[in-house]
């Protein structure tokens, strides 16, 4: 399947809401209770990705039209990761990864890191992401990871 990688739009805030809340739903539910969840959809509606589509580097990629995963980068630091349950293992979260890592060396950045979910821990581990700590936030696990980047 051909999945395009290319910058978010401010028209995407509403699809890249559905995917983050439906994937934190599908997936990250498994590793963190409802009141985890519910606490951190809320910093994911629209209006909430539009304020983060200026403060970073926001990608999506899509399935014909559709949004079907995204990923951000900040500075050195990668943030919200995310590929809606029904397209994962597919290759997609890798290619988003490419993409930044890329831009991250083409930027001069010689460390990435990311504040990893439980769930994702495994991924960024398959990428050559290194555990640093954990951090707790209330209950939320946090795993802080980091990579160096080959210029």
């Amino acid at each position: 399947m051909d999945y395009l990688i290319r910058n978010a739009m401010d028209a995407d805030a509403p699809a890249i809401s559905r995917v983050i809340i439906g994937t934190l739903r599908g997936s990250n539910a498994q590793d963190y209770s409802s009141e985890v969840i519910n606490q951190v959809e809320q910093s994911f509606s629209p209006q909430a990705i539009l304020r983060l589509l200026m403060q970073r580097q926001v990608f999506v990629a899509t399935f014909g039209n559709h949004v079907v995963a995204t990923a951000s980068l900040e500075q050195d630091v990668v943030r919200s990761v995310f590929v809606e349950p029904a397209y994962q293992g597919r290759g997609i979260g890798r290619q988003l990864m490419t993409r930044i890592q890329s831009i991250a060396i083409a930027g001069g950045i010689n460390e990435l890191r990311i504040p990893s979910s439980i769930t994702a821990e495994g991924f960024y581990a398959s990428l050559c992401f290194k555990k640093v700590r954990d951090v707790f936030h209330e209950s939320e696990r946090t795993i802080i990871m980091s990579k160096t980047l080959a210029q």
